[in-house]
């Protein structure tokens, strides 16, 4: 008995496929063939490790290796056997150190194909680090084909497995992969796809957040697949997913849009990111609270202390003649700058909800029957010639600084040989310098009047912008007088950037708009440089 050496085997696979292909008992047959072999090997203990990379998952993560290390230290066995030396690991800055713990501790390291893992000179610690490093490498290279291989199925538009988005489900039309398996292709549930389109016109026409359309669809009795409600993580992960516009997306790659995918329209989709985004960084033209009955939400200003003015709700019981009870609800624009610090703001504490919104409103209805009379063809030839001439402004007068700055270079250049003869007043210091800033500012004119060139040439020979911009207009307009509360907040809160309120409900009124024959109520207009005008109106 002196001679018997306790074994332990290890057995890996990295996948759930070499599972299902029974890898683990071809490397348990080899290993037990090769303890028959050595008299007086007698295995102690097997374990088994299934579907744990041992590249991606380090050795203080993997059960089975640390209860090995364990029994290691204990001395229940002689010899670690495993069927190939990459069963222990393919971590380069890891598992050659692992092996040689367990051989500082008393352990033979054997492999069934590869033999004993020694360490008895320089040679053998090099040879140990090469062999996992080589190992290493292959995974990475394996990750490397297996990754480039995803995105260049995603990029040819074919689905490559993982979840299946809501609004979809799987359908076999006949593709077969590489081991002449029929697999499955992604195609519109038509059902849950009403609901996608559902999601985001409430999310991007009527303002409703992720949680509060977890609640809308939960009230409408709407599940999931599963027939769980839907959590908020998954709507917003609904929103973001450029599956619905009809692209695939994978890591890095993103497929041609495939029409037959396509639940959302691009406009849409763009619209939603882009509020996503605002939410995120509380954009003032973005409300963050839809719920309430307040026609502003976060853009309503007191134009005296310049605080922005909150909402705030009172109720009260009315008694009818006929003895009922009626509970009424009054809601206010407060200013609770003015309440806290009294004498340091002269205006009014609170405005009146139902009187300043629909001031607002005349205001907003009447910029929009403006936009509705106005001919498109005048108002984008206009906005569009105003255009071209602030570029081309600009462009003259980044040429003619340039100009000047390269006369400026041109006499301190002639000045050099007045310095050589000493006919200048100018030391070779001093003129050097004046020289080197000459230089950089010649560089810096340069790159602003290339600037303002392509500006220019943008600006003459492109109309697009001009053309979505009153196309917005348009729709607002069309929208206005029949969508529901919350898409009317939602307009207002991107065709109007602030209201400032004065006593007697005197307001100062900031759109958010380009066109400038739109932005000219009952009072004269001050236009900005940035094309945002000021309106004064007296209730």
């Amino acid at each position: 008995m002196e001679n018997v050496k306790r074994v332990y085997c290890l057995y890996r696979v990295s996948t759930v496929g070499q599972v299902e292909k029974d890898d683990i008992p071809m490397q348990k047959q080899f290993c037990r063939e090769f303890v028959n072999c050595h008299s007086g090997w007698h295995i102690e203990n097997e374990f088994y490790e299934k579907g744990i990379s041992g590249y991606k998952v380090s050795a203080k993560d993997r059960d089975a290796v640390q209860e090995i290390q364990r029994d290691a230290v204990q001395g229940k066995f002689d010899v670690l056997l495993v069927y190939m030396f990459d069963r222990l690991g393919r971590r380069d800055d890891e598992t050659p150190f692992v092996v040689e713990w367990f051989v500082r501790n008393g352990i033979e390291v054997w492999s069934a194909v590869e033999g004993q893992q020694r360490f008895d000179n320089h040679v053998d610690k090099l040879l140990n680090y090469i062999r996992y490093w080589q190992a290493s490498g292959e995974s990475i290279k394996t990750s490397v084909r297996v990754k480039t291989r995803m995105e260049q199925l995603t990029q040819d538009g074919l689905f490559t497995g993982g979840s299946i988005p809501y609004g979809y489900r799987l359908e076999k039309r006949g593709r077969i992969n590489k081991r002449n398996r029929e697999v499955c292709d992604l195609t519109v549930d038509d059902d849950a796809a009403k609901i996608v389109q559902l999601i985001f016109y409430k999310y991007v026409h009527e303002g409703y957040g992720a949680q509060r359309l977890c609640r809308y669809l939960t009230e409408l009795g709407i599940r999931k697949a599963d027939g769980r409600n839907f959590p908020n993580t998954t709507i917003n992960r609904i929103i973001k997913n450029p599956i619905y516009v009809g692209q695939l997306h994978n890591g890095d790659a993103t497929s041609e849009r495939i029409p037959e995918l396509q639940i959302i329209d691009q406009d849409t989709f763009d619209a939603a990111q882009q509020l996503m985004a605002a939410r995120a960084t509380h954009h003032a033209d973005t409300p963050l609270n839809m719920k309430g009955q307040s026609l502003l939400v976060g853009n309503i200003f007191c134009g005296h202390c310049g605080n922005r003015l909150t909402l705030t709700t009172s109720g009260r019981k009315a008694i009818q003649k006929d003895g009922t009870v009626r509970r009424e609800i009054r809601c206010r624009y407060q200013c609770h700058y003015n309440l806290r610090h009294p004498g340091e703001c002269d205006g009014q504490s609170g405005y009146g909800v139902t009187k300043l919104d629909g001031i607002v409103e005349k205001i907003i209805r009447h910029q929009f029957a403006q936009i509705k009379m106005a001919s498109q063809d005048d108002v984008i030839a206009q906005q569009h010639e105003k255009a071209v001439e602030l570029a081309r402004a600009r462009c003259n007068m980044a040429e003619m600084q340039l100009s000047e700055k390269r006369r400026e270079l041109e006499d301190y250049q002639k000045e050099i040989i007045r310095v050589i003869r000493g006919e200048s007043r100018l030391n070779v210091d001093l003129l050097n310098e004046l020289i080197d800033k000459a230089q950089t500012d010649v560089e810096a004119l340069s790159q602003t009047a290339e600037a303002a060139r392509q500006e220019l040439e943008s600006r003459t020979a492109d109309m697009e912008t001009e053309q979505q911009e009153y196309d917005k207009l348009k729709t607002w307009a069309d929208l206005y007088n029949n969508c529901n509360f919350a898409a009317k907040k939602m307009i207002v809160s991107q065709f109007i950037k602030s209201v400032r309120v004065y006593r007697d409900y005197t307001l100062e009124v900031e759109f958010n708009v380009s066109f400038q024959q739109f932005q000219q109520l009952q009072a004269a207009c001050s236009g900005g440089a940035n094309e945002r005008t000021n309106v004064c109106i007296e209730a």
